[in-house]
């Protein structure tokens, strides 16, 4: 552990570096509390410190241990994927809420259709389906490796999503491989590509796909398709709920305005920063 020490590496990444080093589970950090006293053979040392090198250097911790918890769930990521944050668990907890307080009865309904935009890993996706097996889920991407790691992930869980390869919105009209009629939803989710081109924090992000993070000279462009197609693909009373940065909901909440949605509204993640927007479409 000293080796992590001196590389900066904060505790909780060197143990579970160490974990992944010896074979162990990311979930068994109190076993090796309680054997930290045990000397390592060479390989597992060689192994450790290579890890620490690549932490060091700035790769994800969660691609190199393989996985990242989201929402309760243990997640499979790799490079294809962006890496699950906390803060897009805001996303999915109001989505959840929305079904409890909404008097609209398309989302008070036993079984509601919702979309996911730019699913990645599956994360959103798979989270609504947990915690409302319920629910008829559809999770679109337009990267074919994004939605082989999402489609791992749902197997692997149990899960029963409907994956689509797509741009946005660009293949819901004849939809091949789904289970249920695609014609209009009752909620809307995306985590999409909000990042500002050339934005200086994006050497942070160097390891992670880059098609799934920047989205032109205001960070918007993609948002922007998204609130101008959404509507079509909604029913009167669904919602289209929306990751964006951390500046930039006052521009989404304008964007949804714009094209005639009510009850707009932004909500604040862990720290505190208004991370999601979203509105109803009353049709």
């Amino acid at each position: 552990m000293q080796t992590a020490a001196r590389s900066g590496i904060d505790r909780l990444d060197a143990q579970l570096l160490m974990l992944h080093a010896l074979g162990r589970s990311q979930t068994e950090r109190a076993w090796l509390i309680t054997h930290d006293d045990e000397l390592l053979d060479a390989a597992t040392v060689r192994t450790f410190v290579t890890l620490c090198q690549r932490r060091t250097a700035g790769e994800p911790l969660a691609y190199m241990v393989g996985s990242k918890a989201f929402f309760g769930l243990d997640l499979q990521v790799d490079q294809r994927v962006l890496v699950p944050r906390p803060d897009t668990e805001t996303l999915v907890e109001w989505a959840l809420e929305l079904t409890l307080t909404s008097r609209q009865p398309t989302l008070v309904a036993q079984a509601i259709k919702v979309l996911d935009l730019g699913t990645g890993s599956g994360a959103i996706a798979l989270a609504l389906k947990h915690s409302r097996p319920d629910w008829q889920i559809t999770a679109l991407d337009a990267s074919s490796d994004a939605l082989a790691v999402a489609q791992g992930n749902a197997q692997r869980l149990g899960l029963q999503v409907d994956f689509i390869l797509s741009s946005w919105f660009d293949a819901l009209p004849a939809p091949a491989a789904c289970t249920f009629d695609l014609t209009e939803f009752d909620l809307i989710v995306s985590n999409p590509p909000y990042v500002v081109e050339g934005d200086p924090h994006m050497a942070a992000l160097a390891h992670e796909p880059k098609q799934a993070l920047t989205s032109g000279a205001d960070g918007l462009n993609d948002i922007r398709q998204i609130v101008q197609q959404a509507p079509s693909f909604l029913r009167p009373g669904g919602w289209l709920l929306l990751e964006h940065g951390y500046d930039q909901a006052g521009a989404v909440r304008e964007l949804l305005s714009q094209r005639g949605f009510t009850k707009i509204q932004s909500r604040l993640d862990l720290a505190q920063v208004e991370r999601c927007s979203g509105g109803l479409w009353a049709g």
